[in-house]
């Protein structure tokens, strides 16, 4: 089987940095996105960015793919144009996707995600660590797809609403420091990833 192909979730409004691309914000010197992509790609087949900022990711040479449902529905929607991506794109039966602000994933993460799915089988699988679910970190196979636009078109918001019903698997990772699923969601948590990076916490 060849390597899975990745999406890296980079669709949301960024609230909380004030509306700006967080994917591109200064991490080291680097855009965030770019820390996400060095952990990603030794692992992954091909990658991808979902966003909906018009015209992509400015400096960042991948392919870019907007939410294909309108007004933003949220992650979901991310995991939804990542499944019809690889399905329909590359033939995948299944799809990783992982966050834009996420800058220490595991190296291991897609392996470790096959293996909690049983891979290529049907099952969904989410990362966790420290007894925390990640559900944005996930194997989703490709033939959901129709199944999770039905979904949040009746309404369906949340991530782990629609992997309950669906019977996800979890992969269970080691929680360190950093936690390998870290999340820079406020310029709080951007310095502190910068901290890490240099070893000055």
């Amino acid at each position: 089987m060849s390597a899975p192909w990745v999406m890296i979730l980079a669709g949301g409004a960024s609230r909380r940095m004030g509306g700006t691309d967080k994917a591109l914000l200064p991490l080291a010197g680097r855009p965030l996105i770019a820390h996400v992509r060095d952990r990603v790609e030794p692992q992954a087949g091909a990658v991808a960015v979902n966003t909906n900022t018009p015209g992509g990711l400015l400096g960042i040479d991948l392919p870019c793919h907007p939410d294909t449902l309108p007004d933003r529905p949220g992650p979901l929607a991310g995991i939804l144009t990542a499944m019809r991506w690889a399905r329909d794109h590359g033939d995948q039966p299944f799809v990783i996707t992982v966050p834009a602000d996420a800058p220490f994933l595991p190296g291991d993460l897609i392996p470790r995600l096959m293996l909690a799915a049983d891979a290529p089988a049907r099952h969904a699988a989410l990362a966790a660590s420290g007894g925390r679910l990640h559900p944005v970190c996930g194997l989703w196979p490709t033939a959901l797809a129709d199944d999770l636009d039905r979904a949040i078109r009746s309404g369906t918001r949340r991530v782990t609403d629609w992997t309950t019903a669906i019977d996800a698997r979890t992969a269970n990772f080691p929680a360190t420091d950093p936690d390998p699923f870290y999340n820079v969601n406020t310029p709080e948590d951007l310095t502190r990833a910068a901290a890490y990076l240099d070893g000055t916490t």
